[in-house]
């Protein structure tokens, strides 16, 4: 009974968080989705690159992240959607203020809905 659960509870956090993105890409210019099919797959691309790169490119830039007093996290949040972007047909960022700007909304917007829908 509690793995149906957690399953469910995946594929609700999956369906959101590919709803946060066409969300965000029908607010920030630069940022597109194609359609729900690729949001879903940027969302799983995404997930796994905040798992396994995201850490890695937080570490490489631990420096220059203290001297900016962490600010440069939207810079990493930033790049590792234009590198999901480069790797998902159908999912485009264009411009790297698009990236930045479009990480800060999108955790915005993903955070709102997934409280929302618990």
């Amino acid at each position: 009974m509690q793995e149906q659960q957690t399953l469910m509870g995946m594929l609700v956090h999956w369906v959101v968080s590919a709803v946060s993105l066409l969300l965000t890409s029908k607010v920030m210019p630069g940022f597109k989705v194609e359609g729900f099919g690729a949001a879903l797959w940027a969302a799983v691309v995404i997930g796994v690159a905040n798992v396994l790169v995201w850490p890695i490119l937080i570490f490489l830039t631990l420096p220059i992240n203290i001297l900016t007093l962490g600010l440069f996290t939207f810079v990493v949040n930033g790049a590792v959607l234009k590198i999901c972007a480069a790797l998902i047909k159908g999912f485009d960022i264009k411009g790297w203020m698009s990236a930045i700007f479009g990480a800060i909304l999108l955790s915005l917007i993903g955070t709102v809905l997934h409280y929302y829908v618990g």
